[in-house]
């Protein structure tokens, strides 16, 4: 598959990283995710993600997955492009997964570089060009060293980027000088995404083409109306948006994500705050502090 320009606008603004909602009683609640696909396209977004981490992925079943994806596609009915996770430490699990995946109706593949494995910088580039050579769609790479313990560097992103079927990183290394590079160095049509809420405008400064964000499962309309005036060079207006958020920002990730942002969609009454062990639910501690800040 060849990059095309004509990618560029399904991926150009803020794609959020979905959640998964939960039942109180742990089961994927589908209601409550219909609400979410709906929350986030009226908010104005311009994709959506499923089945990223922040969709607790590592913590659902292979049906669940097939389902959550069957609904959205069917819910969401075109009315913006989806994006679907597929990633593994496996690199051949990886493979089986994008050759069996029902994947019609998808645009493209996020896919997070091997967690825990900690690969060498040769064999991250060998399991995602082996990935790449096997996806039927284009694979955007995800690159998020605090959750996985290994980098991708910009000479290894450069590298990746030559590849015909990857046609982007979401960069969530929180590494300015490192997206600079990529940003200096990148083929044209080759979408530098940032990974890191707080540091969109930033990146879109330095030539990225938007966001994948979290917080945007709460705050769609913003996050879509802060991406847009920075992508239009507007930056006083992208920083004021971005600095209302600012106070919030550290408590999505201080029991760690999805549990912040899902207390805040429960405080909205979106859908419940309940996640999968091994992560608990947010404190009342922290659910008082986050109904504060709202």
């Amino acid at each position: 598959m060849n990059k095309s320009v004509s990618l560029l606008p399904a991926f150009h603004g803020t794609g959020v990283a979905l959640v998964t909602p939960f039942t109180p009683e742990q089961a994927v609640d589908y209601d409550g995710w219909r609400r979410l696909l709906d929350f986030c396209i009226d908010g104005g977004v311009d994709y959506l993600v499923v089945n990223g981490t922040t969709g607790e992925s590592p913590t659902t079943t292979a049906d669940e997955k097939t389902e959550l994806l069957c609904v959205a596609k069917e819910h969401v009915a075109g009315r913006v492009p989806l994006v679907y996770g597929i990633g593994s430490n496996d690199t051949a699990a990886a493979e089986e997964s994008l050759r069996t995946t029902d994947l019609s109706g998808v645009a493209a593949i996020l896919s997070a570089s091997p967690a825990y494995n900690k690969p060498s910088q040769a064999g991250i580039i060998a399991h995602y060009t082996r990935l790449a050579d096997a996806s039927p769609l284009p694979i955007i790479l995800y690159n998020v060293p605090g959750r996985t313990a290994s980098n991708l560097t910009a000479e290894t992103t450069l590298r990746l980027a030559q590849h015909p079927n990857i046609i982007g990183i979401k960069e969530a290394s929180g590494f300015m000088e490192q997206c600079l590079v990529i940003a200096a160095n990148k083929p044209k049509d080759f979408l530098l995404i940032s990974g890191d809420d707080m540091l969109t405008p930033a990146i879109i400064a330095c030539g990225g083409e938007g966001i994948i964000s979290v917080m945007a499962n709460a705050y769609p309309k913003r996050f879509a109306e802060l991406t847009r005036a920075a992508l239009a060079g507007d930056f006083a207006a992208a920083r004021e948006g971005l600095f209302h958020l600012l106070p919030l920002n550290p408590m999505m990730y201080e029991e760690s994500n999805p549990v912040g942002v899902k207390a805040v969609l429960e405080a909205l009454g979106v859908c419940g705050a309940a996640v999968r062990l091994p992560l608990l639910e947010a404190t009342e501690g922290l659910k008082d502090r986050i109904r504060k800040a709202l």
